[in-house]
């Protein structure tokens, strides 16, 4: 039973987000320009829609191997034909989840999600992480988000694994430097000045960062080919972006894009609340824990199973990832009851 001091979103409303999510990956799968192809690489399955473009062959990448997938693309032909009319009621149920009270992008988010989401930014693995992904948890765990501080933000973070944008031999169309351009995002000035991972649009305070995992001792910057984007690379975060949720953006007649696990993401929180608790970063900081503290008593009394993992996952990493989640914990009482309870 969920605590009287969490509010849920409707029946109603979560009807409609399931349903919402059913009809854009329905529809990702009707504009296939030829046969879905399914490729083997490094013992997994990756979906290809292969076509043939002037005098050459392209493949462009559909989705990991999964049953889920196998069912719509043996069903694109007949989706295609649908595709009027499946946009018609996409925009009905974004407008539906409006009026429910789902939290809702701002123009400038919503545009550049929307239009990274059609140059295959969340196809080819990014991942949208920070305070952009904390308010797409309404959906996904069917409890309201208060619009407080906790969930306000200027800044939108992808994050995607410099192997995996290696591995797909695919790139974004159009480049996301004219995507950039066209909704007036200016390149930031990087200590390399080759590599380019962050934008801000001029008339306004909304900033774009990519961001992928260390696996080594610096953070520094990585070419993510994939994305045609340089990221800036960070320790925890591979925890963090390991096998996303995907999710509508809810803005004009929806689009797909990609979260990480809410278990996940609760902790990893944690981990980042400890790096950024001194100085200017502190105020970050407090956000971090409350965002934290929200998800871990939703997913203590939903799905404290996934919670737990997520929890042992991250500890069972060494003694830093430990020392920050036992440090964080000291100034969250109530959540370090929580996840002490769950074993």
């Amino acid at each position: 039973m969920m605590s009287s001091t969490i509010q849920t979103h409707s029946m109603t409303g979560q009807s409609a987000w399931q349903d919402l999510l059913r009809l854009l990956k329905e529809e990702a799968v009707s504009s296939l320009r030829g046969k879905p192809t399914l490729r083997q690489k490094n013992g997994r399955g990756y979906w290809y829609d292969r076509f043939r473009q002037g005098d050459k062959i392209v493949e462009r990448y559909i989705g990991d191997d999964n049953a889920e997938l196998r069912a719509r693309l043996e069903r694109h032909e007949s989706f295609r034909a649908q595709s009027k009319m499946r946009r018609r009621e996409t925009a009905r149920l974004v407008r539906l989840l409006r009026s429910e009270g789902y939290l809702t992008p701002d123009l400038a988010t919503g545009q550049l999600l929307t239009a990274m989401a059609s140059a295959g930014v969340f196809r080819l693995g990014g991942t949208v992480v920070g305070t952009q992904a904390f308010r797409h948890y309404e959906g996904v765990l069917g409890v309201r988000i208060s619009a407080d501080s906790a969930a306000q933000t200027d800044d939108i973070d992808i994050a995607s694994f410099e192997r995996l944008s290696l591995a797909l031999g695919d790139q974004v169309d159009p480049a996301l430097a004219h995507v950039f351009e066209n909704l007036e995002f200016a390149p930031l000035a990087s200590v390399e000045h080759s590599k380019v991972w962050r934008w801000q649009q001029t008339h306004r305070q909304t900033l774009v960062e990519f961001l992928t995992p260390s696996f080594s001792a610096d953070e520094g910057l990585r070419d993510l080919p994939a994305l045609g984007v340089s990221a800036q690379s960070l320790h925890f975060l591979n925890y963090l972006i390991a096998e996303p949720l995907t999710v509508p953006l809810l803005y004009r007649d929806g689009a797909l894009i990609q979260i990480p696990r809410p278990e996940r993401y609760a902790v990893h929180k944690l981990i980042v609340s400890e790096r950024r608790r001194h100085g200017e970063m502190a105020l970050k900081a407090r956000k971090d824990r409350a965002q934290a503290a929200f998800l871990i008593a939703v997913l203590a009394e939903e799905d404290p199973f996934a919670l737990g993992d997520a929890w042992t996952e991250a500890r069972d990493k060494g003694s830093a990832w430990r020392a920050a989640l036992d440090a964080a914990l000291v100034r969250m009482e109530d959540t370090r009851r929580l996840i002490t309870g769950l074993g």
